[in-house]
């Protein structure tokens, strides 16, 4: 720990390859000072020499062409001098630094130093025999390989001179393992180079050594380098081409397969696969008919005994040259490798690597050789391997080989070589070939196999689930074939041919039916033939099984599912119960198993279809499982009795396990109870049976192939999981049961009794302890009962815990397979990786997982008891003699003890429990202080993985003791598996308590983890590095004090020799390998750089030396490393991205994007999105050209990478409106480009009824053209095809996302340059859909009329920039209506014709066809549809041809259709000619619209019917009865069309209301319009309010219950807004109940939804206010308080919320806006105001005055509110002076002193008003002051009654107006004012208008001295003009009005005034 603190200062100083000084161009900053160098203390030499170089590497990098030139010679001296260096020595990093630069000099510079170089390095490769020079020829080793890899073939004459040191060192480096490794290596790189000019010799001894070092060394690595150069020969040389040769190497290679690294085994297996490419000839002559004859020819050579080196190496010779070359046909290639796969001495580890073997030889071969070659390849796995007798007669090595076909046929050719159409032709080839071959079709062709019908069926559903819906073309024979395999004897086969049904189904779903119908039938048919003997009951078993798989699918596809069928099978089931007890016992059995499978089949169709069966489901389980007799009346009974009563409580289970999977929200407590019980019996029954039977022949089986005491094992493992799903996944309340049963002693002698019996005399021989090796290596399908929670690679998971998956484990202990589970195609593996396991390993993780579900909730004494029993198991003397057994239970007790504290701290679904009692708490640590010192890696992994748990449940004071403890153990214990079990134990506590508890412990953890680095063995330091990460992960921040001591260390163990796989010893390279150290490393970087976070911008040393350590990763070999590297390169931009380049980290990613293997690949993927969310825009331009390319092709090639959709999506959303036509073209690039794929025949179309149908006039022209042009442009050629499917319908909906941001760009502004471009492109875009929609993929064909919907939504009624006269689409007719026509063919689907039914109804109300004579086919379709909904049989439904829907199909299209026709209802107020359209239709159209609305009020609010037992009525459908438990599904379509179809109602409401209740009252019987009318409908006689309740209910809920948004708002308030009128909803609003909850909707949607909503509840309110019953009854109201005025009270507060949310000042003073208001808030305040002064005039005199009060508050607040002076002040004004002119009609009211006060303080408020805004204080101050001069203008002239004459406010206004006069700005409005003031008649005819008239005194004679006077006072507003002129007309209107002596008098005045102004 010091030491790499004194390290970091020289790390981080002015020798850091990231430092400034580094890049200089001088050399002289790389010379090594050897001298300073050996001056420095040991410890920091190595550092010192590790910066040098790493900067001479930057130095190097960074030279150009001639400057590489001028500093070659001088670099390559340093780095031979380095090279040579006896202290410190070279290490593997250093190595890697100098061999990059010797590259990059030769490939950079001049070769003329080329042979000085290679001369040199082959001296130091051949210089001296000591070993302590072995590092400096090491490192010339790697050099030489470089120089070689660079220029190698500029120096040919070297080769062999070269080749020959590096062989000879090969002797001297016996004992150095990554030396031998190095040699073969660099020899791997000089054959490359130099190619077939290898000398023949040279290369033959290269051959040898090659051959030796591959077969014999220890070293893996060194084996996987010599396999890698026999790889190179091969293809570069002509001299191993001979059958001799081939013969050889597979000599060599068969014994690299046993090696137990599987890195050289894959590498032995690549090498053995190339050669056999080599080999391959195409006109080859299959020898295959000789199988014998060469097979006993290969056997000699072919012996693993043999000696590699019996062929001797010569030099070349005219006999040697003359040699054939060996040529094999595809067929003997494939058996050479069958060959050594089937013989009995093949280990497992060679099986596996022969698999690695046939893949590489896959993908290596060209493509389409393999494609065309599929037939062969299967028949070939299916007869050579599976079919085998050595692997027929073992079961493991049975179920082993169909994993490892399923990979290769799966996971190697239908995911990664074959195409589209490739692996639709090799479905066709498995169908044809095999499939349909059973039963014998053909006398000469036999049936196929057993074996080959399993692989071929798993190799089906395989490419079925990713071929999808393009696999519908061969939907029909696939059927039948299928239909016929699920009837063979076999019940393997069964079980496999209903997995790949079920996979069928899923992807036809159109078939659903008619393979349940058939599954049914012959089920059916064949239970009546029992007793017949023909093999019925093995037929009847496999039907129910294909049954019940179709069945499971049916809430997937709810659309093709049928509840008569799902009816009839329960009926069946249910009779064959019934009736099971009067057959044969063998029929009997067949009988209730048949009746259990369907059981456990319906059981997925989920709550809504069970819960009406429950309580019969309960009887019929306990007459399946009564409580047993006694064990005296069992020991009576006969085997054959005892085996059916065994089978029937298993068929049992299962269904009872099925139900507790699939409707957890039907377990209640009483239903719980009930299963216990029913349980708890089972468990009793098996007690009672005998432990052995004796004379157990098949005649007295039930199952052949099941002995009494494997239905006991079956029973057993059903009991577990049901207790387990029951206690996981059940209520709370039935624990008293779990406590009154044994459930955790049973489970603890399940998992961990030392007893163990071996299956067979293999097993027994195994268990002796001298020939057991490992617990991993078994191959008995039990693994000495070791639990399958726990595989070699993974950990599995707890019921209720997330699911970590893992498919890189090839080999387990127990086998797995479909047909060990008959529920597999029903319940919970989705997958066939997913596989169940054997019964009795599934015995085992039952009981694991119940003990862990059931130990933490049990009492502290429990469990202590069950603590010390688990000890005793594990110290006891009988597992000392069986190893094996020893090492599962340990293994088993880990596991069970991990899953316990899961469920302690939270991490499942389980319910917690406690685990902190002192006692509880010691034995937990005694056993787990046990796992984590267990010899076995992955028993300590749960060992060290359950101890973290255990502190984090047990507290601080544990954890305290516990830490402290493992520090003291790691002291004094030398034993490495107990240190590295401890370092891990000490990172998990850490990881698991958190940082804030474990921070007292983070200075004592990391410094024992900082020494442990150190250590030299390599499992010791891995897990402190990697324990060293984790500490550092959950610390966070508190582990930033430690981060540079701990870089400092993490760049020693990085640059170590000893912690790599190149060291020395052979044992700590092939743990480097398997477990490197490397990745810990880079991992522990990267939770670094997670520590400091933003931080790291400021510590400039830490951050360099990451950069340094980050650069050596990208370099790294390992696929591990450069993944963790990557990660800490995106975490480093995250949080420092001003320090890394852009460019260089775009640039990488896109390398690694096209990377090979997946895990980059994705990582990649992920750090390229959170670039492009950052910015798009920069990332793709510093991506270069072809990165978009790239982007698509990656999506299509790796499906399985998640993040490309993610990216392309952000990519998408930033730069759709930006790049809008640049997205247009790309994705019409991507839908029609043709890419070169593996086929030699393009996909023959699925359908011909979806192409379009050319004998239609309207579509022939076009058709005909698009041909044509398909043809001439886009047709593929043959060996070229589209994009997946999948990829082109994500392009879709992309452009589908497009066009909807362009339309809402349209809709915000008009001049939208996005919407110009698609304008343009409207084309393109039409012919892209018209694609789509003719094409044989289902989702395409959805996508593309969705994209003509938007199309034509968008741009329906736009006119044509060319022809102003017609519109834009008219042109596209022909396309639109050629993409409707599959859409109704026959073959079509539900979601397909919705599709189009919107599609028609949108093409008809956009306009562009107005004669209905000429709408063609679009409204005929429309028309039948409509009629085909009043067809009594739902079975004649129709949409064009498409019949024979089921009853959610059928209600999906027939919302569609109502909602269609609802469209044009809503659209025939905007376009007339809609009125023939829908005039013919409506008095059919309006009951169905109603009718729906009630379907869909009924569906949404009536609660779930739990039982319904009646029988059925005589006019009581089946659906009617269980219309309830498709609810969810049913709602969805009603919740997708209801607001169109209330639209509809309320806008023919609006129209016509007489016409509608007529429609109503005419309709003589409903249930003839509607044939799904609910017998309890609507009397809609009664009053319009009848049916304005449903209308409302939905409208009101749908405000209330969910968050529309806001398009769907305004539809709903707009729809309300009709509803509510008093022709519809009558007096019903207004009840008590029904006002309130509508008032408290408002109230949340007035403070919640945005302007135009809030506009329409304004609307409702006036609207409200005016038809309000007491309003209409000419306002005699009481003068009390009554509900009615109540109400009114609550609409004018409605209205005045929605103008505070608009002027907050009205309510607070200080919050007014601060900009200007937009355009709909002007138009929101002018509504509102305009609504109060409506809602006014009705208002009862009890509260008139108060709302004018406010009023008139709202006017004063606007007038002073500077944001509405522009525009809301001028549009309120008039509505000012009309409510003035109201208030004040009435002359009582006037003068009536309320009124008169409001007016007086108005006018003061007014007046305060003007004066602030004559102070000019912001920019709207003038406008506010005219609008205040006009506003008391208006009062004065209009409210002059309601103002007394002596009101001081009076004369104090006319002042200040007078006083504007002489204001600039204010003058000539002011005048203005005046004028008005003094023409305003008398508002009495008997002039009694006192206040009028002492206005005009008042005003006249100042206005006269105002004009007289001559003063040079400026007048640029012309003020006194204005004023001269308004006297003139004061004194003419005097004379007007016969008012003679007046205006005499007047004129006497006025006249002097004008001739002073004159003068």
């Amino acid at each position: 720990m010091s030491k790499s603190q004194v390290h970091l200062p020289r790390i981080n100083g002015t020798h850091n390859p990231s430092a400034p000084e580094t890049q200089a161009p001088k050399a002289s900053k790389f010379e090594l000072d050897v001298q300073k160098l050996h001056t420095l203390p040991s410890e920091q030499q190595d550092l010192y020499l590790l910066t040098f170089v790493l900067g001479l590497e930057s130095y190097v990098c960074s030279l150009s062409h001639d400057e590489v030139c001028l500093q070659q010679a001088r670099v390559t001296t340093e780095l031979l001098q380095v090279v040579q260096l006896p202290s410190p020595v070279p290490t593997r990093v250093i190595r890697n630094s100098l061999g990059r630069c010797f590259n990059h000099l030769l490939s950079k510079g001049d070769r003329k130093p080329l042979y000085e170089s290679s001369n040199q390095l082959v001296a130091i490769i051949s210089a001296g025999k000591n070993e302590k020079e072995l590092h400096s020829r090491h490192a010339a080793v790697y050099c030489l390989g470089e120089v070689y890899k660079a220029a190698g073939d500029s120096a040919i004459s070297l080769s062999s001179v070269a080749c020959s040191s590096l062989l000879r060192l090969v002797k001297t480096a016996q004992n150095h393992a990554g030396l031998r490794a190095a040699i073969y290596r660099a020899l791997e790189k000089v054959v490359a180079s130099v190619q077939g000019s290898l000398d023949e010799s040279t290369a033959k001894d290269i051959w040898k050594s090659a051959r030796g070092t591959a077969s014999g060394d220890k070293a893996a690595l060194a084996q996987m380098n010599a396999c890698r150069c026999l790889e190179q020969l091969v293809k570069s040389t002509p001299y191993f081409d001979t059958a001799v040769e081939l013969e050889t190497l597979k000599t060599a290679i068969w014994k690299a397969f046993d090696s137990p690294v599987s890195h050289a085994r894959r590498a032995a297996a690549s090498c053995l696969a190339i050669r056999l490419v080599k080999a391959y000839s195409s006109s080859a002559h299959d020898q295959s008919s000789k199988p014998k004859k060469s097979r006993k020819s290969g056997k000699k050579p072919a012996s693993p005994a043999e000696d590699e080196d019996g062929v001797p190496s010569r030099p070349g010779s005219p006999a040697k040259k003359a040699s054939i070359r060996l040529e094999l046909s595809f067929t003997d290639v494939l058996n050479q490798l069958a060959f050594l796969y089937v013989r009995s001495s093949t280990s497992n580890r060679a099986r596996a690597a022969l698999t690695h073997c046939y893949i590489k030889l896959f993908t290596t071969l060209d493509a389409s050789v393999v494609q065309s070659s599929y037939g062969k390849i299967a028949g070939h796995l299916f007869s050579e391997l599976l079919g085998s007798a050595s692997i027929l007669h073992d079961r493991y090595r049975l179920l082993l080989t169909r994993k490892y076909v399923q990979k290769i046929l799966a996971g190697c050719l239908g995911s990664k070589i074959l195409a589209e159409s490739g692996r639709l032709s090799a479905a066709k080839t498995l169908i044809n070939d095999v499939l349909r071959n059973y039963p014998q079709v053909v006398k000469e062709i036999a049936d196929p196999s057993k074996q080959a019908l399993v692989g071929a069926l798993n190799a089906l559903a395989s490419l079925i689930e990713s071929l999808g819906s393009y696999f519908s073309s061969v939907g029909d024979s696939c059927q039948d074939a299928l239909i016929q395999v699920v009837q063979h004897p076999s019940y393997t086969v069964q079980i496999h041919a209903a997995y790949c049904l079920r996979a069928f189904v899923s992807a036809c779903p159109q078939q659903l039916i008619h393979c349940a119908s058939i599954c049914m039938n012959n089920a059916t048919r064949e239970l009546g033939h029992l007793s017949t003997g023909r093999h019925s009951h093995r037929r009847c078993v496999g039907f129910a099984n294909g049954l019940a798989a179709v069945l499971s699918v049916s809430p997937l596809q709810p659309l093709y599912s049928s509840l008569e069928i799902s009816s009839r099978a329960l009926s069946i089931a249910t009779e064959l119960l019934k009736n099971s007890g009067k057959a044969e016992l063998r029929v009997s059995s067949t009988q209730v198993q048949v009746a259990w499978i369907l059981i456990g089949g319906l059981m997925s169709l989920g709550p809504n279809f069970v819960k009406t069966h429950v309580s019969q489901l309960l009887l019929l389980w306990r007459n399946a499982l009564p409580k047993p007799l006694t064990k005296e009346n069992t020991a009576q009974r006969s085997v054959a009795e005892l085996s059916y009563l065994t089978h029937v409580r298993e068929c049992a289970l299962g269904s009872i396990l099925s139900f507790l999977q699939s409707n957890q929200r039907l377990v209640t407590v009483d239903v719980s109870i009930r299963i216990a019980c029913l349980l708890q019996n089972t468990i009793e029954y098996l007690e009672s049976l005998p432990t052995r039977v004796k004379d157990e022949d098949l005649s007295s089986r039930i199952v052949p192939s099941l002995q009494l005491s494997d239905l006991a094992v079956m029973v057993r493992r059903r009991v577990l999981q049901c207790y387990t799903q029951l206690i996981n996944f059940g209520p709370s309340a039935g624990t008293e049961v779990l406590g009154e049963s044994k459930l955790l002693s049973l489970a603890v002698t399940l998992f961990a009794e030392p007893t163990y019996t071996p299956n067979s005399l293999e097993s027994s021989i195994a268990n002796s302890t001298a020939n057991f090796e490992s617990i991993w290596d078994t191959a008995d399908n039990r693994g000495f009962g070791i639990t399958g929670l726990v595989h070699s690679q993974h950990i599995g998971s707890l019921p209720g815990e997330e699911y970590r998956s893992d498919d890189n484990c090839l080999r387990d202990a127990g086998g797995d397979d479909a047909e060990i589970d008959d529920m597999v195609h029903t319940t919970g593996y989705s997958h066939l990786w997913q596989l169940p396991e054997p019964p009795a390993t599934e015995v085992t993780n039952s009981a694991i997982a119940l003990f862990a579900a059931v130990f933490p909730s049990q009492s502290p004494k429990v469990q202590e008891f069950i603590l010390e029993q688990l000890l005793t198991l594990l110290s006891a003397g009988s597992l000392q003699r069986i190893p094996g057994r020893k090492a599962a239970v340990a293994i088993n007790t880990a596991m069970a003890l991990l899953g316990a504290l899961k469920v302690a701290v939270g991490e499942t679904a389980a319910e917690a429990g406690d685990l902190k009692h002192p006692s509880v708490e010691k034995g937990l640590e005694t056993l787990l202080r046990g796992f984590v010192t267990d010899p076995d890696r992955h028993v300590r992994r749960l060992g060290y993985e359950a101890l973290g748990r255990l502190c984090n449940s047990s507290g601080n004071s544990f954890t305290t003791n516990e830490v402290n403890s493992l520090i003291d153990l790691i002291v004094s214990n030398r034993d490495p598996n107990a240190r590295a079990g401890y370092a891990m134990a000490l990172g998990s506590i850490h990881s698991k308590v958190g940082g804030m508890a474990a921070g007292l412990h983070l200075r004592k953890i990391h410094g024992v983890l900082m020494s442990l680095c150190s250590d030299p063995h390599p499992t010791v330091h891995r897990c402190a590095v990697e324990a060293l990460a984790q500490v550092a992960e959950s610390a966070g921040l508190a582990f930033s004090a430690y981060v540079s001591s701990t870089l400092g260390l993490l760049a020693q163990t990085w640059s170590f020799d000893t912690h790599n796989e190149e060291c020395g010893a052979v044992t700590t390279s092939n743990a480097e390998i398997v477990t490197p150290t490397p990745m810990a490393v880079a991992h522990a970087i990267d939770s670094m750089i997670n520590v400091l976070g933003p931080d790291l911008k400021d510590i400039s040393k830490a951050r360099e030396l990451m950069v340094s350590l980050m650069d050596q990763f990208e370099r790294d070999t390992a696929v591990v490393v450069r993944a963790e590297g990557l990660r800490c390169w995106e975490h480093m931009y995250l949080y420092d991205p001003g320090d890394v380049s852009l460019s260089d980290y775009v640039k990488h990613l896109r390398k690694d994007l096209s990377s090979a293997e997946d895990s980059i690949c994705a990582i990649a993927a992920d750090g390229l999105y959170n670039l492009v969310r950052r910015d798009a825009q920069v990332v793709f331009q510093l991506a270069g050209e072809g990165f978009e390319e790239q982007i698509w092709l990656t999506l299509n090639n790796r499906p399985v990478v998640d993040g490309m959709k993610t990216l392309i999506e952000a990519w998408l959303g930033q730069t759709s409106l930006t790049e809008a036509d640049r997205w247009i073209a790309r994705i019409q690039q991507v839908l029609t480009r043709s890419v070169t794929t593996q086929t030699e025949e393009t996909p023959q179309s699925a359908k011909p009824t979806a192409e379009p149908d050319l004998q239609d006039e309207e579509v022939a022209g076009f058709a005909t053209g698009e041909i044509k042009e398909q043809s001439a442009v886009a047709a593929p050629t043959p060996l070229q095809e589209l994009l997946r499917w999948q990829v082109r319908t994500f392009a879709l909906q992309c452009l589908s996302k497009l066009i909807a941001i362009i339309g809402k760009d349209l809709d915000l502004n008009g001049g939208s340059t996005a919407g110009g471009i698609l304008q343009a492109r409207v084309g393109d875009v039409i012919r892209m859909a018209f694609h789509a929609s003719t094409s044989s993929v289902v989702e395409l064909r959805v996508g593309g009329l969705q994209l003509i919907n938007q199309i034509l939504t968008i741009f329906g009624s736009t006119p044509d920039p060319d022809f102003s006269e017609a519109l834009l689409l008219e042109q596209y007719q022909a396309q639109i209506s050629s993409a409707l026509t599959p859409a109704f063919n026959a073959d079509s689907s539900p979601e397909l014709a919705t599709a189009a039914v919107n599609v028609c109804a949108t093409f008809i109300a956009t306009g562009m066809v107005t004669d209905v004579e000429r709408m063609g086919r679009i409204l005929k379709l429309l028309v039948g549809a409509l009629e085909s909904l009043d067809a009594t049989d739902s079975n004649e439904m129709a949409v064009g041809d498409l019949r024979g829907l089921s009853s959610n199909a059928q209600t999906m299209v027939k919302m569609a259709v109502l909602s269609a026709w609802a469209e044009l209802q809503v659209a025939r107020t905007d376009q007339k000619y809609l009125d023939n359209v829908l005039e013919p239709h409506l008095g059919k159209l309006l009951p169905l619209w109603l009718a729906s609305l009630q379907e869909f009020a009924r569906l949404r609010f009536e609660p779930d019917i739990s039982h319904h037992t009646a029988a059925l009525g005589a006019d009581e459908s089946l659906e009617a009865v269980y219309s309830a438990l498709n609810r969810q599904t049913l709602l969805k379509f009603y919740q997708d069309s209801w607001l169109e179809l209330v639209d509809a109602i309320a806008s023919l409401i609006e129209r016509d209301p007489q016409f509608v209740f007529d429609a109503v009252y005419g309709k003589k019987d409903p249930a003839q319009t509607n044939g799904l009318t609910p017998k309890t409908s609507i009397n809609y006689r009664d009053e319009p309010v009848a049916f304005f309740f449903v209308l409302f209910g939905i409208v009101i809920e749908a405000l209330v219950g969910r968050s529309s948004n806001p398009a769907d708002t305004l539809k709903i308030l707009s729809a309300l807004k009709k509803i509510l009128s008093p022709s519809v909803a009558g007096n019903a609003i207004f009840q008590d109940a029904v006002f309130s909850e509508t008032v408290e909707t408002f109230d949340r949607l007035a403070l919640t939804e945005g302007l135009a909503a809030q506009s329409i509840l304004v609307d409702i309110a006036k609207a409200l206010c005016i038809t309000h019953p007491s309003a209409v009854e000419d306002g005699n109201f009481s003068n009390d308080l009554s509900d009615d005025i109540e109400q009114l009270f609550e609409l004018a507060r409605i209205i005045v919320l929605v103008l505070i949310n608009t002027l907050p000042n009205i309510a607070d003073p200080k919050s007014a806006p601060k900009a200007d208001l937009a355009d709909g808030a002007v138009a929101l305040i002018r509504n509102g105001i305009e609504a109060l002064v409506e809602a006014s005039a009705i208002f009862p005199s009890i509260i008139k005055f108060d709302l004018y009060a406010t009023i008139l508050h709202v006017f004063a607040t606007i007038l002073g509110t500077p944001a509405c002076q522009a525009a809301a002040v001028p549009q309120t004004l008039p509505i000012f002076r009309r409510f003035v002119q109201h208030i004040t009609t009435d002359g009582n009211q006037a003068k009536s002193s309320s009124l008169r006060a409001q007016i007086r303080t108005f006018l003061h408020r007014l007046l305060a008003i003007l004066n602030m805004a004559q102070r000019r204080e912001h920019e709207s101050s003038l406008a506010c002051a005219k609008s205040v001069l006009l506003t008391i203008s208006v009062v004065l002239t209009t409210a002059s009654d309601a103002i007394p004459a002596d009101e001081p406010l009076l004369y104090s206004s006319l002042d200040s107006m007078l006083d504007c006069l002489k204001d600039l700005g204010l003058a000539k409005v002011a005048a203005s004012c005046l004028r008005s003031l003094l023409l305003t008649p008398s508002s009495k005819k008997n002039d009694d208008d006192e206040s009028g008239e002492a206005i005009k005194r008042y005003v006249f004679p100042r206005l006269v001295v105002f004009v007289a006077n001559r003063s040079d006072e400026q007048d640029p507003e012309n003020a006194r003009g204005l004023g001269a002129q308004a006297l003139t007309a004061f004194v003419t209107a005097a004379y007007r009005h016969n008012a003679e002596q007046a205006a005499a008098a007047a004129m006497a005045v006025v006249l002097p005034a004008l001739l002073c102004r004159a003068q």
